[in-house]
């Protein structure tokens, strides 16, 4: 079994191989990144590709069973990008790709669902076997304001009561490893929700018991939240981006009520409680 893995030097490809490793031997596992020096540390080979420039997916792919293709994180170009990956993926005899995708992305209101649904039928009309990872948010976009509100004394948002079945960036990476380890997932889409779904009032009673401290949950219209987050200095699209998500967040697209992401893993999915103490103990 040949495993490569797209995106091995960010957050989710770093995890998804360490567990990997501990399923499969690491000769059999190939990180593809940009520059394969940031893989050095994960003790498996690397190749360089660029989603734009298909020649170095044609060299990269040859001998590969299984392609994990952890979605770009230019978003914009992630269409294009994709198929370029599922074209060289198709060209080099790759016999199933598994995809990180959205929650719900069919019918998802996220702005980002797009160019989930684009990649999704692109893999159905390119006639190889598929695994769509349907992911849920990642509970870490949200724990990482943490700081934030022990610093403003409040956590603001635009979510409103809108419920987050987030799971931990590390529940996901487990739930692809178990796919791309084992058979019988073939043309399958999975709905990767956590198990608990919590609001951001929930989150901020989180920080505060956690901590002593009195962190209320300030609701903003999107404007004022993406205007506080650039003031917060981010950049002026992804803070119009993170405000939106929220908005989507309240309207529910956050929210799931399946079990199969800790179906996948063996194991309930992380609390929040649990995360907080993570991201508090990391400040």
């Amino acid at each position: 079994m040949s495993i490569a893995i797209t995106g091995a030097a960010g957050q989710l490809g770093h995890l998804v191989i360490e567990h990997l490793k501990q399923k499969v031997p690491a000769n059999n596992i190939l990180a593809l990144v940009r520059k394969p020096e940031q893989t050095e540390v994960l003790g498996v080979a690397a190749k360089a590709i660029d989603y734009t420039k298909p020649e170095t997916l044609d060299a990269a792919l040859p001998g590969v069973e299984t392609l994990l293709l952890i979605s770009s994180s230019e978003v914009g170009q992630r269409v294009a990008q994709h198929a370029n990956v599922i074209a060289a993926a198709k060209k080099a005899g790759v016999k199933r790709i598994v995809y990180t995708s959205v929650l719900h992305a069919d019918t998802s209101v996220l702005p980002l669902a797009d160019e989930h649904r684009a990649t999704e039928a692109d893999l159905k009309a390119s006639g190889l076997a598929y695994t769509l990872l349907r992911n849920g948010w990642y509970t870490e976009n949200y724990t990482g304001f943490v700081g934030a509100a022990l610093a403003n004394g409040a956590l603001f948002g635009s979510a409103g009561e809108g419920r987050i079945s987030s799971a931990a960036r590390e529940d996901l990476a487990e739930a692809a490893v178990a796919v791309l380890s084992s058979d019988g997932h073939d043309n399958a889409t999975y709905e990767l929700a956590g198990d608990t779904a919590w609001t951001l009032p929930d989150l901020a009673a989180e920080i505060s018991k956690q901590t002593g401290k009195d962190i209320p949950y300030r609701n903003l219209p999107e404007a004022d939240y993406a205007a506080a987050l650039e003031g917060a200095g981010l950049p002026k699209g992804l803070a119009a981006a993170l405000a939106s998500y929220d908005v989507s967040a309240s309207q529910g697209a956050l929210y799931g009520t399946e079990r199969t992401l800790s179906e996948l893993i063996g194991r309930p999915t992380t609390p929040l409680a649990v995360s907080v103490e993570r991201a508090l103990k990391a400040l």
